[in-house]
Formats: C-alpha cells, sequence, structure tokens
C-alpha cells in the first residue's frame, strides 16, 4: 500500500507546488499585516510548514526503490485485511505481525521453489543454529521431493540415527499434524523441541506395506564436521558429514594429519552428507585439484552470465588415488565435491544415486532479524550437466538392502576398498 500512496503522490507534485507557493505567500501577507513579536513566531511557523512540505514533496518525487510494478494492485490485500478485521468473531485475538509474516510467506511459497523461503526471526535462529553446528532436536536433514516431507540425511550419533531413520524415508506425519503441503520452516518447528521432550514421527519407507511410528527423544545436537582413520592397506578413510562454517578448518586438520601419515590412497564419504556452505566446499575441492580446475558453473539464468568457481588450494591430495562415496543422502555442497573430483579428474562415485539438489541459496537479512533464503542460481557441474531433481549417478552402483542395515552390513564401503586397492 506504500508503494501504491508513493506512487500516486509522484504524480501530484505540481499540484502540491501549488500548495507550498499559496502557503508561502499568506504567511508573507499575514507576517506584514501583522505588528509586534507575534510576527517572528508566524514567520517560524510558515518557514517550518514549508520546509516539511518541501520534504515531502521531494520523497514523493522520488522513484520508489521497493514498489511493485504498476500494474500489480495490492489494494486486494488491504480488503482483505480489513474485513478480516471487521467481520472476524474474535477480532482481538487477531496478530498484525503474524498477519504481515503469513502475507510474505504466502507471497514467497507462490515462486514454487522449496528451497526460497521467508524466515521470521525464530525461524532465522534456528537456520543459523543449523548451519553453525548446534542445536536442540532429533538431529537430520530434511526436504520436500515430489511434494511428500521427506529425510535427506540423519546425522550420525543423533537421536534421529539412533531410532533408525534413513535417507529418504517420507514423514506422513509429526505427532499428529499431516506434512501434507506443510513447508520445511513449519517441520523444523514441529521437530525442533528442548532436549528431553518427544516427538513421534509417522514413517513410510520403500518397501513397507504400511507406515510405522518413530518416537524420539530430543536432545542437544552437535553436528560433527568430518572425521578420518587410516584403514588397512595405507587407506585414509575420511568422512564428511556435513559443510559448516568451520569445515575448511577441520579439512585442513585432517589433511595434514593424512599427509604424514603412511596413507597413500583416499576413500572420500560423502553419503548423507546434506550439504552447507557453497564455499567450504569450493575450498575443500583445492586439495585434491589443480588449481584453477572448474569447481562448479553457477548459471543465474537471464540475470547475469554464468561464473565458473576456480579451485584455488594448494593441490596437495591430488596424487593419492581417490574413490568417493554417494548415496541419496547426498545432496548440495557434497553433490558439488564429488562431481567436481569425478569430471577434473576421473574419480569413481560408488553407491546410489544422489539426492539432486542442483541450486544455490543466498540468506538476505531482513530489518527485524527476519531473513530471506532466496535461490540466486542454478549450479552446473565442470561438464555443465545440470543435477537437479535428477542427482548424479554412481559409476559403480551398490544399493543397500534391509538385511544390510540389520546385520550392520557396508557392502558400498566394502566395494570402495576393494576398488581403491586396484588404483595406482
Amino acid at each position: 500500500m506504500e508503494g501504491v500512496a508513493s506512487s500516486s503522490l509522484a504524480g501530484s507534485t505540481s499540484y502540491i507546488k501549488v500548495f507550498i507557493d499559496l502557503d508561502i505567500l499568506f504567511c508573507y501577507k499575514y507576517i506584514m499585516a501583522k505588528k509586534g513579536n507575534s510576527n517572528i513566531l508566524f514567520l517560524i511557523f510558515g518557514l517550518l510548514a514549508v520546509f516539511i512540505l518541501g520534504i515531502f514533496v521531494g520523497q514523493a518525487s522520488k522513484e520508489c526503490p521497493y514498489c511493485p510494478p504498476e500494474d500489480v494492485d495490492f489494494s486486494l490485500m488491504w480488503e482483505v485485511w480489513h474485513k478480516l478485521e471487521d467481520t472476524y468473531v474474535n477480532p482481538g485475538s487477531i496478530n498484525s505481525q503474524a498477519l504481515v509474516y503469513g502475507a510474505i510467506k504466502g507471497m514467497v511459497e507462490a515462486v514454487e521453489d522449496p528451497y526460497t523461503m521467508f524466515f521470521d526471526p525464530e525461524e532465522t535462529k534456528i537456520f543459523l543454529e543449523d548451519v553453525t553446528g548446534s542445536f536442540e532436536g532429533v538431529g537430520m536433514e530434511i526436504g520436500i521431493r515430489n511434494g511428500q516431507l521427506q529425510v535427506i540425511s540423519p546425522v550420525k550419533g543423533t537421536p534421529a540415527d539412533r531410532a533408525g531413520l534413513r535417507a529418504g524415508d517420507k514423514i506422513i506425519k509429526v505427532d499428529d499434524t499431516l506434512t501434507l503441503d506443510i513447508t520445511i520452516e513449519e517441520a523444523v518447528t514441529l521437530i525442533r523441541g528442548p532436549k528431553g521432550t518427544e516427538v513421534v514421527l509417522t514413517i513410510l519407507r520403500k518397501g513397507w506395506d504400511s507406515t510405522q511410528e518413530f518416537r524420539i527423544k530430543r536432545d542437544v545436537i552437535e553436528i560433527p564436521s568430518m572425521e578420518w582413520e587410516l584403514k588397512e592397506d595405507n587407506i585414509a578413510y575420511i568422512k564428511l558429514y556435513h559443510f559448516t562454517d568451520k569445515s575448511h578448518i577441520d579439512f585442513q586438520n585432517i589433511a595434514i594429519d593424512v599427509l604424514n601419515s603412511s596413507a597413500e590412497k583416499i576413500i572420500l564419504d560423502l553419503r548423507n552428507n546434506p550439504g552447507g556452505y557453497l564455499e567450504m566446499t569450493v575450498q575443500i575441492a583445492g586439495w585434491f585439484l589443480d588449481r584453477g580446475n572448474v569447481v562448479l558453473i553457477e548459471d543465474y539464468g537471464d540475470k547475469q552470465e554464468q561464473e565458473e568457481r576456480l579451485a584455488k588450494g594448494n593441490s596437495r591430495l591430488i596424487g593419492y588415488p581417490t574413490v568417493v562415496l554417494i548415496n541419496q543422502g547426498s545432496a548440495s555442497a557434497s553433490e558439488i565435491l564429488a562431481a567436481a573430483l569425478r569430471d577434473n579428474r576421473g574419480i569413481e562415485l560408488i553407491g546410489e544415486t544422489s539426492y539432486g539438489k542442483g541450486s544455490v541459496q543466498t540468506l538476505l537479512s531482513l530489518k527485524d532479524d527476519s531473513s530471506l533464503k532466496v535461490t540466486i542460481a542454478n549450479w552446473l557441474t565442470p561438464n555443465g550437466d545440470l543435477i537437479n531433481e535428477k542427482g548424479l549417478e554412481p559409476d559403480i552402483k551398490v544399493e543397500l538392502t534391509e538385511e544390510d542395515y540389520e546385520q550392520e552390513r557396508d557392502p558400498q564401503l566394502d566395494k570402495a576398498l576393494e576398488i581403491i586397492r586396484d588404483l595406482d
């Protein structure tokens, strides 16, 4: 509504100028007609009125930076707002700020991009806790695929992991709330909660005939960034759980350990890694690639030219034969790293098709500590492939069976060890 008003006033500047001219003339004549000290007071008031009106006209004449296009009629929104206030059975219960946030959320959701979303101040706080690696909840990354809320990946050692949730599980209900048409931020708000409290998730898994309930006790979640161990035959096994804001430091420490060990080959495990900070991926890729190799291509559509993100690290691990493990829980930044190693060095991907999140988001801070997470580009692999909604196909496909999970077997890692032993 402010945009409409400003636009209208900007078109009426000539009329306002007439009123200012008349006001000056009126003040002058009035002062001339009066005698005594009161003249000074009237002069001050007259000049002040002119000054205020001058500012008003100047502001109205400026182009509104956030006004909608002229063919967009915002009056309908205000009509609904006032009709709610006038006709709702309990108008006193209406929270005006909640109406504003609701209107913004609806507008952003109309873009129909599951990764573009508005966060109110509390949701912004939750999101920032995610990327810094500490919060209270059950410990899993969730997403929406084909309109259905599902588990992207449980975090190792968390309540979700211990309860047996798996990548690809469909979340049908959170407690008594059906998840049909739910947004990710609404789901996160329902699943999160104080340590020690419980949440019941109704899950449908591939191969099941019916749903099952998982009762999970929330806890403080400390998301591990990564870890490594030296396996037989001098093979360094590096597991990356998440790309947090300090992952480059964590990886640097691991890389130094690997360089100073007897390791001769590397298995990089990106399974159930839901992604995180893009810049961390680029920096880690620089350990495995030649300086100047393309890590990814950012495609901004018609807004600007494609931009290549190049490796700029020290390439210290480029001499190590390497394979990469992926599964349907590998998403976003982990897919970028896997594709960069495959396209630049021919490194084989082992496991299952990855999740397929091929877009880049940025978080824009708003004035009341709320924020807008918006998709700014699609990313392409160094070979120019778009993997959004498709994922990366493994070079060697190995699926885990129900029996593998029950027996805690890992045929994907076994295959990786088999392959890496034959590499020179």
